[in-house]
């Protein structure tokens, strides 16, 4: 392949789109979704709010619902499929801890092995009646229960965990607030506002008022329009980077600042990036990313650093061969229970494309292109979405064919991935 031309937007972001259907569920009201997520994950969301009582019509990208209203969501007659999104099912616990019926909620396989104690245990100290598999799994089962307000000291940074307390706290007695060890992902706090609930920030603390008996924070339906998803143009920015000639513009990215490290962590590596266009919607903030070809160094990324950066980490692995000093992750144990072992899907993969790679529990060290070229080779991503991308990019630049197994489940976060990177790769 030659570089890697012209421009390209990437779907919906997946995690704003996850918020926005979930809150205008439960909003009086119709809301109207823009450039909403075409993921399977965020499939599943609609499909359990739609379960849940809320009318959902989808027209290409955009999406139109209307609301049950605060108190309005009803019991499903089927147990509550999340697929393959934790996301889905770690917020929606939140949301269902708090209703006056009982819910199951399951996933598939790979979902049903991701670890939910740690947001079924803030839960119940704010009250909730949640029955889980081994005390720990999916499926869950969640029971009617009057919640109470709670101040929760977060043990790990988790987005997910701070968003399902939240969440929870709209239908709890007085306040629910969260103090997080380190900054994560805001989109939960800023989708809160849009929708018209007081949200409060000092510092690492996050509290909303809930209204008890009440019914949660009175929800109004919203137009909004969703960001391009910022973990999937990392795919096209690492792209981009391995080859000298290449002159990219990503489209309509979401560069909210508890999202954009990785795009520092690209800057120390010598990526040549910048932001062409800046401007802010409905309180996040979007703009265009110019990426040129560039000889990246590599680098290092601490313990301290993941939790901003947790999606993207394995195409930053899978790129490691062609840089001057490889890549090392560390502090990473989380990756371990992500959609697969992503510590081990890299490891696996990349030692199959000739990479060298030192495993360790919580992250890896891929050396450089120092170790030797990487060639061609058929690639397991374990069903896993940003491994097989990842692989895709990776074999872009090496000698032979790469094939993806089972690459359709890309579709899991970016349904047309491949067309994408085959429109804009010159060969």
């Amino acid at each position: 392949m030659k570089y890697l031309t012209g421009g390209v937007e990437p779907p919906g972001d997946k995690s704003i789109s996850h918020r926005y259907a979930m809150l205008a569920a439960m909003a009086e009201g119709t809301s109207e979704l823009r450039h909403f997520a075409a993921a399977a994950d965020c499939r599943s969301t609609l499909d359990c709010m739609s379960a849940l009582g809320a009318s959902v019509k989808v027209d290409k990208d955009t999406v139109r619902v209307i609301g049950r209203g605060s108190q309005g969501l009803k019991s499903s007659w089927r147990a509550l499929d999340a697929g393959n999104s934790g996301t889905t099912i770690r917020l929606l616990t939140g949301i269902l801890a708090g209703q006056d019926f009982t819910s199951k909620l399951s996933g598939d396989a790979s979902l049903q092995k991701r670890p939910m104690g740690r947001v079924v245990s803030p839960l119940r100290q704010m009250g909730a009646d949640i029955r889980a598999r081994e005390d720990n799994f999916a499926p869950l089962e969640i029971r009617a229960a009057k919640l109470r307000g709670i101040h929760y000291k977060m043990p790990m940074a988790s987005a997910q965990v701070k968003s399902a307390v939240l969440l929870a706290g709209l239908f709890a007695e007085g306040l629910t607030s969260v103090t997080e060890p380190a900054r994560t992902r805001d989109h939960t706090e800023l989708a809160l506002e849009e929708f018209g609930v007081n949200v409060e920030k000092h510092g690492s603390l996050i509290q909303i008022q809930g209204a008890g008996s009440n019914g949660g924070g009175k929800l109004q339906g919203r137009s909004l329009d969703v960001p391009g998803d910022i973990s999937s143009a990392v795919f096209f920015i690492a792209a981009a980077s391995m080859f000298p000639d290449s002159n990219l513009l990503i489209h309509n990215v979401g560069l909210n600042p508890t999202r954009t490290a990785i795009l520092d962590v690209f800057a120390s590596m010598g990526a040549s990036l910048q932001v062409v266009s800046l401007r802010s919607a409905h309180g996040e903030v979007v703009g265009d990313l110019s990426v040129k070809g560039t000889s990246l160094k590599g680098g290092v990324v601490e313990k301290e650093q993941i939790p901003l950066v947790i999606d993207e980490l394995p195409m930053l692995a899978a790129l490691g061969p062609y840089t001057e000093e490889g890549i090392e992750i560390r502090g990473a144990a989380e990756l371990r229970v992500k959609e697969s072992d992503r510590i081990a899907a890299l490891a696996e993969n990349l030692r199959r494309m000739g990479a060298t790679v030192d495993e360790r529990p919580d992250g890896l060290r891929v050396e450089g292109r120092k170790a030797g070229k990487l060639r061609g080779a058929e690639i397991d991503p374990r069903d896993d979405h940003r491994i097989a991308m990842a692989f895709a990019v990776a074999g872009l630049a090496a000698e032979g064919d790469t094939t993806i197994r089972d690459a359709d489940c890309a579709g899991v976060s970016y349904p047309t991935f491949y067309e994408d990177l085959n429109r804009v790769a010159e060969r």
